[in-house]
Formats: C-alpha cells, sequence, structure tokens
C-alpha cells in the first residue's frame, strides 16, 4: 500500500524505549490493538513521558502519533489533550480531553478542561464546566487543581474576593502539607496580594515554600507544618464589589500539568498534583 504523501511522519523513538517504560494500566488499556500496534503506541506514549518537560513539542508530536494509530483508547485522547494544553493549543485540549471524559467517565482532568476554557477567554464557561461534577467525588488533589482553575476565572472575570473564597476548601490546611498544597498556597498567596493584602500574601507564600522544601527531603510523607494562619470565613469579608478592577486574563500561570509518567509532585501550577495521564516506571 502506498504511503499518503500528507500523512506527517511519526518522530522517531531509540530503541532502548520499550512497552515497559509504561505502566501496566495503560498497557491493559492498549490490549484491543493488534500486538504490534499496541507496542508502537507504547512507546510514543513512554516518549511523551520522556520529553514533555525537556521539549514539549516533540512529545506532543509523539501523542498525536499515538493518537493516529490508536484514536479511540481513552489514556491516548488524555495524553493528546494533556500535551496540547502544554503547548498552548486549547481548543484541540479541550476536545480531547472532553473525549477522554466520555469515554472513560474520569473527572481527573476536569481542571485542565476549566483551564482550558480559560485558555480561549471563556472563564464564564470555564466555572460552568467546574459545576458538572460532584467535588466530593474528587480525589483532594483533582479537588485542589480544580479550586486553583476556578478559582483563576473568577479573576478574569474581575471577582476578586470570590477567586479567594473559591481556594478556601478543606485542604487549604496550614498545618499539614500534601503534594498539592504548594501550589494552593501559592495560589492563595498571589489572590492575597491582588486583594492588595501583602502581609498575609507574604505568610501564605512563606508557607508554600517551606512546604516545598519539606517535600522535597520527604516526598512520600505526610508534614506537619505548625503556622497559626487564621482563614476568614468569606460571610466576614466585604461583599463583592463590582468596581472591583478586573485582572488581566493569565496573569497566574496556567497550569502546569503533566501526563508524563513522573511522581505526582506540585509545583508552581496544580495540575501535577492531580495527573493521570501515561506515567513511568
Amino acid at each position: 500500500m502506498q504511503r499518503d504523501p500528507n500523512r506527517e511522519k511519526s518522530p522517531l523513538i531509540p530503541e532502548s524505549i520499550t512497552p515497559n517504560d509504561v505502566d501496566m494500566v495503560v498497557r491493559v488499556q492498549l490490549k484491543t490493538l493488534t500486538p504490534e500496534n499496541a507496542e508502537m503506541v507504547a512507546r510514543h506514549l513512554a516518549m511523551v513521558s520522556l520529553l514533555i518537560d525537556q521539549d514539549p513539542e516533540l512529545a506532543h508530536k509523539h501523542a498525536l502519533s499515538a493518537a493516529r494509530r490508536a484514536g479511540r483508547i481513552a489514556v491516548v485522547r488524555e495524553t493528546v489533550g494533556v500535551t496540547a494544553y502544554t503547548v498552548g493549543d486549547y481548543p484541540l485540549a479541550l476536545r480531547e480531553l472532553l473525549a477522554h471524559r466520555r469515554i472513560s467517565g474520569s473527572n481527573d482532568q476536569l481542571p485542565l478542561i476549566v483551564d482550558s476554557e480559560r485558555g480561549m477567554n471563556r472563564p464564564d464557561r470555564a466555572l460552568k464546566m467546574a459545576r458538572e461534577a460532584d467535588r466530593k467525588t474528587l480525589t483532594p488533589a483533582v479537588r485542589v487543581n480544580l479550586a486553583i482553575a476556578t478559582s483563576g476565572a473568577r479573576l478574569d472575570l474581575g471577582e476578586n474576593e470570590l477567586a479567594l473564597s473559591e481556594l478556601e476548601i478543606p485542604e487549604l490546611n496550614p498545618a499539614k502539607v500534601f503534594d498539592y498544597s504548594p501550589p494552593l498556597f501559592r495560589a492563595y498567596a498571589n489572590t492575597l496580594e491582588i486583594l492588595g493584602r501583602a502581609e498575609d500574601a507574604k505568610k501564605w507564600a512563606d508557607l508554600a515554600q517551606r512546604a516545598e522544601i519539606a517535600l522535597a527531603g520527604k516526598p512520600d510523607d505526610v508534614l506537619e507544618i505548625v503556622e497559626e494562619i487564621e482563614i476568614p470565613k468569606f460571610a466576614d469579608r466585604p461583599k463583592f464589589d463590582p468596581t472591583d478592577k478586573p485582572r488581566p486574563s493569565f496573569e497566574r500561570k496556567p497550569f502546569e500539568n503533566r501526563g508524563t509518567g513522573k511522581s505526582n509532585r506540585g509545583s508552581d501550577g496544580p495540575g501535577k498534583a492531580g495527573r493521570s495521564a501515561p506515567r513511568g516506571r
């Protein structure tokens, strides 16, 4: 059969990369493919994991190559969505992540769906999407990511007080630190700064930095950081003032979510704590 000259060539994969470089749960999803096709798809997904931080554009090409071979597999659609988000192709990210949710029934990537709507300058739709899931059914990490995304959408709309309240979830606990804590603390600090509460913002920014340092030393532990910071109830704050100045969209960095297969370490963006795309060994 003659090759279509218009079809983009797949990026090369080193011989050392094998299907064993992705998790068993991923390989199980690929069992509906022929053995040869499953092997190539798994190797492309492994390359996504390897390249996403150093060369996201090339990682995205590997994800697209996997999709050309296995476009109906949930984890493949998810991976394309995550890499598209990473390179800033928000329409493609939204389409693929919605397809993944439809196929898998999972809301694990809902935060990226919401933030992709933000990336397309549609904060109202972002908030609507965020309300589609029962947050009690989400894992703590995904719940944190979703809170940060919805807070960003509120900021895009100039609803700064509401943006702060979106972050005031049970996981905003200054006494205990998990992988998802640093990005949540930092988002809270940034929003406090936007509201002109510089002293409170510094406390939370310092706490985020201390949490990151503590987690770097003991990545698998739940750490206690004794800190007396009282989180005011939303009802105690001034009511939302419609004259609040809207802040420019995307002043806060969008998610740094990576469906890459690395450990679920938090970073400046919230996405890493709740990702669920192919994971490496």
